[in-house]
């Protein structure tokens, strides 16, 4: 079989489809029987949470690309603002925390000529 043309891709998309796919049923069916309040998803929700406060605290204190030209306290204050925002802004939280942590690191960044 030849590699040419669109066959490679091809090949990563059904290799994809099938390594994921299983495990997607299998969530699936195994979903359908746990209880929401069990301790077992309790355990999940919290290692889901802890794995992306991980990801985000290593994105601000050892950043790499854009970020790393930026000081740690302008990103803690972004972080601090986003925060901040995201309690006080009533319906639409996620939108306003986020958005005003990138406004804030924005604005830093500005006015430091980053």
């Amino acid at each position: 079989m030849s590699f040419d043309g669109l066959w490679p891709y091809i090949y990563i998309a059904i290799a994809g489809w099938l390594a994921t796919d299983l495990w997607r049923w299998a969530g699936v069916v195994a979903g359908n029987r746990i209880d929401e309040r069990s301790e077992v998803l309790n355990w999940v929700r919290a290692v889901a949470t802890a794995l992306v406060a991980a990801v985000i605290a290593k994105l601000i204190v050892f950043p790499t690309g854009t970020l790393e030209a930026s000081p740690l306290w302008l990103r803690l204050g972004a972080v601090a603002f986003g925060g901040l925002c995201f309690f006080i802004g009533g319906r639409f939280r996620q939108i306003a925390g986020i958005a005003a942590a990138i406004a804030f690191l924005a604005a830093g960044l500005a006015l430091l000529g980053v």
